[in-house]
């Protein structure tokens, strides 16, 4: 029987965890625009949240939510969904985003957005299947494509 990965959400004390992790996720989905130390400081304090899923002491996905101020008070971003590859078709991804939007919801937010590049056909799928609806662009990224967001309430 598989072991069953742990949800938890972040601490300050997981910073040098969180770069880890980013790091792989850089290199999976080809980043350009990465964080810095002050955007990673927000994921793990604040209005934001960065949830981890972990086997033992292996850190095996991640991902991370920020306040969008400028789009709206109750509005939020998703970020940084990641699940390493051995690992994935489990679940792990479906269970990191759901703790995201329960957290999301408990603490008032209305619409949850994101963006991304058309090659990720995956999480394109995956977004969808989790009731996203595309939308006009609404950040300066220069890699994202595509643009998502999905009403809470």
């Amino acid at each position: 029987m598989p072991v069953v990965p742990a949800i938890r959400r972040g601490l300050a004390a997981d910073e040098e965890t969180v770069v880890s992790i980013l790091q792989e996720y850089y290199g999976a989905a080809s980043v350009v625009v990465r964080d810095d130390a002050r955007d990673i400081h927000e994921y793990l304090s604040g209005r934001g949240g960065f949830w981890l899923a972990s086997i033992g002491k292996e850190i095996v996905g991640c991902v991370a939510m920020r306040p969008l101020a400028n789009i709206g008070a109750h509005v939020c971003e998703v970020k940084r969904l990641y699940v390493s590859p051995d690992q994935r078709n489990r679940g792990i991804a479906d269970r990191l985003y759901s703790e995201l939007e329960a957290f999301a919801l408990s603490h008032n937010f209305c619409s949850i957005y994101l963006d991304t590049t058309d090659g990720m056909r995956a999480a394109i799928h995956f977004y969808e299947r989790h009731g996203f609806e595309y939308c006009k662009r609404y950040n300066d990224n220069p890699q994202a494509t595509l643009f998502m967001r999905k009403l809470l309430t």
